[in-house]
């Protein structure tokens, strides 16, 4: 019996995240340029992608670009926005088949003016589609999108839009950029590293967190579903007791 055929289709996370790590290492081992690495990186995220919305998760966020990686060498940074854009062409299609809905969530106007436009014509023409909601993270970061959300906040309790006392959790979460999804459930993270690397840090407060040693464009079907199999044996209590939950 498959790992898949052991997954529970009544307790699949609704939000799964995925800090995609390792391209790089991968290209060096094979003694080729990072870019190799980045490119071959793009079929785990069809693969990912497909797979999510086959088995019913409506929610998938990916970890696409952040804030500190705009200090990598100029040449990677411009490969990365050029593969953003022809990825974001070749799978308009794909994600209209699957009936997939593509959202953007970072420091947006930080990204070349052809990556915006090209961003916006597929969010536009997906905006439409109910299955699942593909939500890209570029130019993130989550303490500035934090910092962001406390000025605006800061602002509105100065113009009396808004009281103090007003400000609880759920007003903090219709501030942050992930303002229309439900809260992480499942934090992936390949390359072996063990560190969330200012990744929706707010979102993540429950989240059940699972790092594998697979390298991002290593990472396949099997690696998917023993991560949500692995989901699936936790036992979720937020904050109860194990004889609360049963």
């Amino acid at each position: 019996m498959s790992v898949l055929d052991t997954l529970d289709q009544n307790n699949l996370p609704k939000h799964l995240a995925i800090i995609m790590d390792g391209n790089g290492r991968w290209a060096k081992q094979k003694g080729m340029l990072r870019a190799f690495g980045h490119e071959n990186g793009t079929k785990s995220v069809r693969m990912t992608v497909e797979n999510c919305a086959r088995l019913g998760i409506e929610n998938l966020t990916l970890y696409a670009f952040s804030t500190e990686n705009w200090n990598r060498p100029k040449l990677e940074v411009d490969t990365l926005m050029k593969l953003l854009i022809s990825s974001l062409k070749k799978e308009l299609q794909t994600l209209d088949k699957n009936n997939i809905k593509l959202n953007a969530i970072g420091n947006l106007e930080m990204l070349p003016k052809k990556v915006r436009a090209e961003l916006q014509d597929v969010i536009e023409k997906t905006k439409n589609n109910t299955r699942m909601t593909l939500t890209l993270a570029l130019s993130y970061g989550s303490r500035e999108e934090i910092a962001n959300a406390v000025k605006s906040l800061c602002c509105k309790v100065k113009n009396n839009i808004i009281s103090i006392d007003a400000i609880d959790e759920s007003v903090i979460n219709q501030h942050l950029y992930t303002q229309n999804l439900p809260d992480v459930d499942l934090l992936v993270r390949t390359s072996g590293e063990c560190r969330i690397s200012n990744f929706l840090l707010w979102q993540i407060a429950y989240a059940e967190l699972y790092f594998t040693e697979v390298l991002w464009p290593d990472f396949s079907e099997q690696h998917l579903y023993e991560a949500i199999a692995s989901y699936q044996k936790r036992e979720r209590r937020f904050g109860k007791t194990s004889e609360q939950i049963k």
